[in-house]
């Protein structure tokens, strides 16, 4: 895979090789497998060999890539560590890795971040998901398709057994998901998921929790970002011998929720850095002369600017009740500026966090006067010339005004608030890779 991408995004997703290779893109010296299996354990000494040793059979049978199992165990007290250790011993693609401290987040952290495997998978011990899936879950990262990859047992040709309580749980949580952080996925808390390695070394670092909630947390900055999630349908048969705490984890996973939304709502992460350039399809390959990203830029811009135009219109309509037509103007385009702005900094032209907010809203000013001027310029016309015009006719001239000042409005936010840095960055990078070759 690619390393020679800029740091602040992601290099574009490939078809991994059938064969392993070396970090350089050479052939590895030791076989590295593509797929890494974790399976996270506290206390499961009963079930961790019957489980390992199904695992490995059904890899061995159907999987087609070189794969590895890692238990992971997080600070048992019986003698699971012991039997992660003895089958490590006796089967070559198992390892067993050991952590101090409990939570199946940290467990996942830790082992996603020090395997060498392009893809990373983890089930739970219990393996009540039916393995058939496990190819189809990890083929679109394998393919370059996809970022994450997911287990649902919400999709409508799952096949789910368990009692009506969790149920009812899993489908208010998910509901929670969706109507506070705006998650489309449907299933944040089943067992069952992968990720491309490259996807989780940006990924990892941006999330807190070391529990339950690591999913969840995980898959909405992932979403948001714009990473690519593929959902798989599964068969779910559900262990009537769990042992997690429902109260105690619905407890936590609510705090997740609050804390999550309120960093998304801040622009506290940094979600630039998981960007994705486009891939093969001929449809977002550049086209010589028309700028990079340059439809669909317009494409949100004229859907803010429509809303901002309604609000304006709105604004200038109260203020109008009170005030004479030049201050209403003047006073409902500032606040639709403001507005138009900041929605167009983060949705138009994907600008997130809060570096440069303020320059770019001083830069946003600048921009509103020149509206202003327009707008104010074709208020004195038609009072120049009609004497008392009509509130309706007002109103045709602000919006054919406003036609003309959205246009310049795009051109300066394009060119000189929110500019396209990436392509000097990487031309500026390209010229230094070439005056070191000079230089050698």
């Amino acid at each position: 895979m690619r390393t020679d991408t800029p740091w602040s995004t992601l290099p574009a997703r490939e078809h991994l090789p059938a064969a392993a290779v070396g970090a350089a893109g050479a052939p590895a010296l030791v076989p590295v497998p593509v797929l890494d299996v974790v399976i996270p354990v506290y206390n499961e000494e009963k079930d961790l060999e019957t489980c390992v040793l199904r695992l490995h059979d059904h890899l061995a049978r159907t999987f087609p890539y070189g794969f590895r199992i890692t238990v992971a165990d997080n600070a048992s007290t019986d003698r699971t560590p012991q039997v992660a250790a003895r089958l490590a011993d006796l089967i070559p693609e198992v390892r067993s890795y050991r952590l101090e401290e409990k939570g199946r987040g940290r467990a996942l952290r830790t082992v996603w971040s020090h395997s060498d495997s392009p893809v990373l998978a983890y089930m739970d011990v219990d393996l009540s998901t039916d393995l058939n899936a496990l190819l189809p879950l990890v083929a679109p990262l394998i393919s370059g398709h996809s970022d994450l990859a997911i287990g649902s047992r919400l999709a409508r040709s799952s096949r789910v057994v368990r009692g009506s309580k969790r149920e009812f749980i899993s489908r208010a949580y998910n509901l929670i998901l969706r109507s506070s952080l705006a998650a489309r996925f449907s299933d944040a808390q089943c067992g069952f998921k992968a990720i491309r390695r490259e996807v989780a070394q940006r990924l990892l670092p941006m999330v807190e929790d070391t529990g339950w909630f690591f999913d969840t947390e995980m898959l909405v900055l992932a979403e948001r970002a714009g990473l690519r999630i593929h959902e798989v349908p599964v068969d779910w048969v559900d262990d009537p011998d769990s042992t997690v705490h429902i109260v105690r984890t619905a407890t936590d996973d609510l705090k997740g929720v609050w804390r999550v939304g309120r960093a998304l709502a801040t622009g506290a992460l940094p979600l630039d850095r998981l960007a994705r350039p486009f891939g093969d399809d001929p449809r977002d390959r550049v086209v010589p002369g028309v700028p990079r990203g340059l439809a669909r830029q317009l494409v949100g811009f004229c859907v803010v600017g429509a809303l901002s135009t309604l609000v304006y219109l709105a604004l200038y309509s109260l203020f109008r009740l009170g005030v004479g037509p030049q201050f209403a103007n003047a006073a409902a385009l500032l606040v639709s500026a403001v507005a138009n702005t900041a929605a167009n900094r983060r949705l138009t032209f994907g600008v997130r966090g809060r570096g440069g907010a303020v320059r770019h809203q001083a830069q946003g000013l600048v921009v509103f006067a020149i509206g202003l001027a327009l707008t104010s310029g074709s208020l004195a016309a038609l009072g120049t010339a009609s004497g008392s015009a009509s509130h309706g006719t007002e109103l045709a001239v602000l919006i054919a005004a406003n036609l003309a000042a959205t246009v310049l409005r795009f051109l300066l936010f394009r060119a000189w608030v929110f500019p396209d840095r990436r392509t000097d960055h990487q031309d500026a990078r390209k010229g230094a890779a070439h005056e070191l070759r000079n230089v050698r």
